[in-house]
């Protein structure tokens, strides 16, 4: 994922810094500025076992750039030596950190941003969830979820079974991922797949949240077929519990967070396992009244933002127009 590195930068101050035990890259803009910049914190994809700072050099600086804004790349500590949930503590202390001290970099604490792509986007959403309650601290001005994975209840969705086998996230290495990513036995799959690992009174309460009669009908069209019902496995439940903490599947946090969430922007890929997870979540946030500026990737993919970063070594029209838009939201901020 580190890939080529990208060669030095005359637009941009960078810094590696700690905030707290956190390892951090700034990006600061060198043009002049009349007042306070925007701040975007972005946490890196990678299910939390790997990519780094390095590998999304490209991301935070051309959102640096383009946007003429504070970027703050978060080099959260990586499983399994830093077993879960560090990562989403590690991404919480550094934006309460940041948030604090935004004006030392010449940020408007009120204008904080924070981002992620993939297990980054979980991050993200599960940030955003972490601080609504918080006081003594400013509120987030945004979140940008791009094509995040937010639920483990049904990997049986229309997009699950559309792109199974799309690269370069499949669906049986999604699963397997997170599996890992929590340390847990993967000879599970097949019943999480089958829908036995949700207790009755689990499946009642998250149906609401997590239905295909939530999804448009247009994502409905291409090769879908209602899953059959399988009888729930006790055995599977006692693995994958750690699954429906809301750190892991952000989807399923109560009515009473969703609803002091920030505006949003999200990301989804046609051609993307994760794609029904953020229709789903745009709805619920919408259902509470949430502003969301909703990205829709008719030839995207898994990756797509990331690949379209190579310029003339992989590009990717979609992945640029993804960009664009994010780059567009942002100077709305």
């Amino acid at each position: 994922m580190d890939g080529v590195p990208p060669l030095k930068d005359k637009h941009l101050f960078i810094k590696d810094l700690r905030f707290e035990k956190v390892k951090v890259r700034i990006y600061q803009p060198k043009m002049s500025t009349t007042g306070q910049r925007r701040g975007i914190l972005y946490f890196h994809g990678g299910v939390g076992r790997f990519g780094s700072i390095r590998a999304y050099e490209r991301t935070c600086r051309y959102f640096a750039r383009k946007s003429n804004s504070v970027v703050v790349s978060v080099g959260y500590r990586l499983a399994p030596e830093y077993p879960y949930p560090t990562q989403s503590e590690d991404c919480v202390t550094a934006t309460v950190h940041f948030m604090r001290t935004a004006q030392e970099y010449g940020v408007d604490p009120s204008r904080i941003i924070i981002c992620g792509d993939s297990s980054g986007g979980t991050l993200a959403a599960a940030v955003a969830q972490a601080l609504v309650n918080r006081r003594d601290l400013p509120k987030l001005r945004a979140q940008i979820l791009i094509y995040p994975f937010l639920q483990c209840v049904d990997f049986n969705l229309p997009s699950y079974q559309q792109n199974k086998g799309v690269p370069v996230l499949l669906k049986e290495r999604t699963l397997a991922l997170g599996l890992k990513y929590l340390n847990k036995d993967l000879s599970v799959m097949e019943a999480v797949f089958k829908g036995c690992h949700i207790p009755e009174d689990l499946q009642l309460k998250y149906q609401k949240w997590i239905n295909v009669d939530c999804i448009p009908h247009e994502f409905k069209t291409r090769g879908y077929k209602p899953s059959t019902k399988h009888p729930f496995s006790e055995e599977a439940y006692a693995v994958v519990k750690p699954m429906f903490d809301t750190v892991f599947s952000p989807l399923l946090a109560e009515d009473s967070v969703i609803a002091r969430l920030p505006e949003t922007f999200i990301l989804t890929c046609e051609f993307d396992v994760l794609r029904d997870d953020g229709l789903l979540y745009k709805k619920r946030l919408e259902d509470h009244g949430i502003k969301v500026t909703w990205c829709h990737l008719q030839e995207g993919f898994h990756g797509t933002l990331f690949l379209a970063l190579y310029g003339k070594v992989i590009g990717f029209r979609s992945g640029n127009k993804g960009l664009e838009k994010i780059v567009h939201f942002l100077r709305l901020m």
